[in-house]
């Protein structure tokens, strides 16, 4: 029984022990491990001894464990009082921690308020109050520790926590570099909520900011989640920034017609539509000679904030193409070779088929119908607003996501 409870002692010791000599903690001497050792081989030798019947090594063998356990006794005693002692700074100290713990969050909160001169981020006015707090926990933590008499363990937790501190950093890498790119998202600000914007080829209305992704909502309606390190890191196109936007399209005339008459149909289209502004002025240039077709290139600008540029394109389109048919401004198409081997029969048509009118089917008269009635009126009612803010309202309404405060 004995041997056990030393042996076990030991190995408690050989745990304790170092610790306490590593923080500067005075041990009593029955904990030092050379004197267990010691009496657990003392222990073993004198078990090992084949002792007479009657003889007196029984009785100082009963001696010297009296002894022991009296040593022992003592050690417990005077470690006792020692911790009696140091039981006031001990209490001091925990009622200091508890103090710190209590007052960390309104300090922080107070502290940080100067910010807001600089920054209005939400995010950043978060983040500096949490990283406050926690420094002012760790003081306290720190000061406990002083006053239980742990210096050297107190340097070691705090030296402990930076390298926690770096594993950490490696190990969550990509969230710490999404969450470095929103802090600095939201002080620049590039966009904003409800803004169009270009990313990666993407294009959407910013919906959602928060510290990991940015979530834009296509013009088909679709959420697109986007890491904040990707949108920091790549071009952002902003089409909201400047609500001026220019649009252009080609189209070819032939080399029959008079290209400055044309320019100047295509010009008179552009300066009757409401939705063309004159200033930037719209211009018509010559782009290209094609094989069959002169290509002129037209250009505009329009207030993105009030007309759609797909709309505003395909309107004009169309209109510069029924006024080049009124003024007799062919529009050929691209020339081609074709090549018959066996060559091709030509029937010659006969004096009563000449004079019979050719067939029109009812499909093909009401396409000529529908035809004269848009050419009649090339400004019939045409919807040319912007849809960023139908994708705006499909925004608010649609569900979000990604659970998140916004950070812009």
């Amino acid at each position: 029984m004995f041997k056990s409870l030393l042996i076990t002692s030991l190995m408690l010791v050989a745990i304790i022990y170092p610790l306490g000599q590593a923080n500067g903690v005075i041990l009593p001497n029955f904990l030092d491990p050379m004197h267990l050792t010691n009496a657990l081989t003392w222990q073993t030798q004198d078990n090992d001894i084949d002792e007479p019947s009657g003889s007196l090594f029984p009785a100082t063998k009963s001696e010297s464990i009296s002894d022991s356990t009296s040593l022992i006794w003592a050690e417990v005693e005077a470690s006792w009082q020692a911790f009696l002692q140091k039981l006031p700074m001990i209490g001091l100290g925990l009622t200091l921690f508890i103090i710190i713990f209590l007052l960390a969050r309104p300090l922080s909160t107070l502290l940080v308020k100067p910010i807001a001169f600089v920054s209005t981020s939400q995010l950043i006015h978060l983040v500096t109050r949490r990283l406050i707090s926690i420094l002012f926990i760790l003081f306290g933590f720190y000061l406990f520790l002083r006053f239980a008499g742990l210096s050297e363990f107190a340097v070691a937790v705090l030296s402990g926590t930076g390298v926690m501190g770096l594993i950490i950093g490696f190990a969550f890498k990509d969230i710490a570099e999404n969450f470095i790119s929103s802090l600095l998202l939201s002080i620049q600000k590039p966009f904003k909520i409800d803004d169009v914007i270009e990313v990666e080829g993407r294009i959407g209305v910013v919906k959602q900011v928060t510290a990991r992704a940015t979530t834009l909502v296509d013009f088909d309606g679709d959420h697109i989640q986007i890491p904040n390190a990707t949108v920091y890191k790549n071009i952002i196109r902003n089409l909201t920034a400047n609500p001026k936007s220019r649009g252009k399209f080609v189209i070819g005339i032939g080399y029959d017609s008079s290209i400055v008459e044309a320019q100047k149909i295509a010009m008179q289209v552009l300066s009757t539509t409401d939705a063309v502004l004159t200033e930037p002025e719209p211009q018509v240039l010559v782009d290209v000679l094609a094989s069959s077709t002169v290509n002129l290139k037209v250009y505009f600008w329009i207030n993105t904030h009030n007309h759609s540029l797909l709309k505003v394109s395909s309107f004009l389109m169309r209109s510069i193409m029924r006024e080049f048919e009124k003024q007799g401004i062919s529009m050929p198409d691209d020339a081609r070779e074709i090549i018959f081997p066996q060559g091709i029969v030509v029937h010659q048509p006969t004096a009563s088929e000449s004079l019979q009118e050719p067939k029109i089917s009812s499909k093909q008269q009401e396409v000529i119908n529908d035809t004269a009635v848009d050419l009649q009126d090339p400004e019939l009612s045409e919807d040319l607003a912007s849809d960023a803010d139908d994708i705006r309202q499909q925004a608010r309404e649609a569900r979000d996501p990604e659970k998140g405060e916004n950070i812009l």
